[in-house]
């Protein structure tokens, strides 16, 4: 890739400079509360906005949170973002009410030398998300306007084409972050020469989320692994009994149809978990595939899948794991994502995790990260670079 880096910023200077970083800050909150449930997308960002502290920059930190419908909602604010991101700095955190308004200019206008400012929410901004293009464009024109340099550590959001993410970059000087670099050339590793046995673990809910990267994958794959909601299309594609669990009934064919090109690499699930309901107290026990009773629901893989899975496992050499064995954030029905996890940290191999709900699962099931080669920050964005398409927010970085 020809992207200019972080370093080669500070090679040129930034004492002074007002740097625009767009980060991925989108953590989730609790419903309640407020607070911050995993902080790990912040903490990812910080070996990029120490590195400009250090160096005397003023740093103007963007982000989006959620999903708001381009308008203020209190529930999206990053605030509590602005609070942790300072506590971890070590120093504060200055919040600008709004992302573009008088709030912002009068923010980023105070800033300091080693001053770090947030933005408020960029999706409060129809700008942000619009696909028309002037009004992207409008968007980008005024945040470009707080910065002399831009820099993009937000990889979980680089497969959208957003005004942060896209615009911004051919308005301002612009290099990828440490982390972007970083994920960019661990996911390279994965699909130029991957140390073999390559084996990768597919889970979630639904096979039509999983579909373009099964089929990029199972040329250059030794064994795909699929569990959670997504085995149970597959397990129907075989002709069994799925009771009341979760089905894409138009995908069944499909997945049939990729179980014969699979020449053997598919491993399913041998027994489940099945409960009487989708409920953390709910009756459950685990029963063969070819026994799951018609009025019950699976919410997790069984003890015998998760050891031929980790069999399988303890002979990779690289091993890529996007997607929860089951139902995680259930006590009664966590055991297959824990098992497939420790698994992963035994086997002797290069190991991605591929952010979003594994991501998620590995801070929630309280597993060491550094055990893990890399757990990437982005879910979707790291199933779109393995499908091997082109990436809005990479592509802008490159021009």
């Amino acid at each position: 890739m020809s992207i200019r880096t972080l370093d080669d910023l500070l090679a040129e200077g930034v004492s002074g400079r007002r740097v625009l970083v767009r980060a991925d800050l989108n953590v989730p909150l609790d419903k309640q509360t407020g607070a911050i449930t995993d902080d790990g997308r912040i903490r990812a960002v910080l070996p990029t906005l120490g590195a400009l502290v250090e160096a005397g920059a003023k740093v103007v930190v963007c982000s989006h949170l959620g999903r708001p419908k381009g308008a203020p909602d209190p529930q999206f604010s990053l605030s509590p973002v602005a609070g942790r991101l300072g506590e971890l700095l070590g120093a504060p955190v200055h919040f600008a009410t709004d992302t573009v308004g008088e709030s912002a200019r009068s923010t980023v206008a105070d800033l300091a030398d080693g001053q770090v400012a947030l933005l408020e929410n960029l999706r409060f901004n129809a700008g942000e998300t619009s696909k028309d293009e002037a009004e992207r464009g409008a968007f980008a024109d005024q945040l470009a306007a707080f910065g002399d340099a831009y820099v993009d550590d937000a990889f979980g959001a680089v497969h959208r084409k957003h005004a942060s993410v896209y615009d911004v970059p051919a308005r301002l000087p612009h290099v990828a972050g440490r982390l972007v670099l970083r994920e960019v050339e661990v996911l390279s590793k994965l699909t130029s020469e991957p140390e073999r046995p390559y084996v990768v673990v597919l889970g979630g809910s639904k096979v039509s989320d999983k579909l373009a990267v099964i089929e990029a994958l199972l040329p250059t794959v030794d064994r795909l692994l699929i569990g959670g909601g997504m085995c149970f299309t597959f397990l129907k594609a075989q002709g069994l009994e799925v009771g009341t669990s979760l089905l894409e009934k138009d995908m069944v064919e499909t997945c049939r149809n990729l179980l014969e090109r699979a020449d053997g690499k598919i491993m399913l699930p041998v027994d489940v978990v099945v409960a009487d309901a989708f409920a953390p107290d709910a009756a459950h026990d685990t029963v063969r595939v070819d026994g799951i009773p018609s009025h019950r629901l699976g919410l997790d893989v069984g003890p015998e899948t998760v050891a031929g899975f980790a069999a399988a496992l303890s002979q990779a050499k690289t091993i890529f794991w996007n997607g929860p064995m089951g139902v995680f954030e259930m006590a009664a029905f966590a055991a297959g994502t824990r098992g497939i996890a420790e698994a992963i940290t035994k086997a002797d191999a290069f190991s991605v995790v591929g952010g979003g709900d594994s991501a998620a699962a590995v801070r929630a099931l309280g597993l060491d990260e550094s055990s893990f080669g890399h757990i990437s920050t982005g879910g979707g964005a790291s199933l779109e670079y393995l499908e091997g398409k082109t990436l809005p927010g990479i592509a802008a970085l490159e021009n």
